[in-house]
């Protein structure tokens, strides 16, 4: 995602990029996230994605995870163009 949004900047576009946060399961996650600061940063992306203009899906080896999912959702239904960074 740093990449993408690194490259993006550069070529002038304003990105805005959800939170990334580390999972309790990788071994350099020194907080925990709540289910209440899930359940915010989910609605907050959503908001985020109402910002776009587009969105751009970050999907190494065309991977979408749960949340992912959700958004493209929230997207198509809001009329907004997507695309992936690898075929999904």
């Amino acid at each position: 995602m740093r990449t993408a949004n690194r490259d993006l900047t550069l070529a002038g576009a304003i990105v805005v990029a959800p939170g990334v946060f580390l999972r309790a399961e990788d071994p350099e996650a020194n907080e925990l996230i709540t289910n209440e600061q899930k359940t915010a940063l989910g609605a907050l992306h959503l908001r985020k994605i109402d910002l776009a203009d587009r969105v751009l899906v970050v999907n190494p080896g065309g991977y979408i995870g749960e949340s992912t999912s959700r958004e493209i959702a929230y997207a198509r239904a809001t009329g907004k163009p997507i695309s992936f960074t690898d075929p999904a």
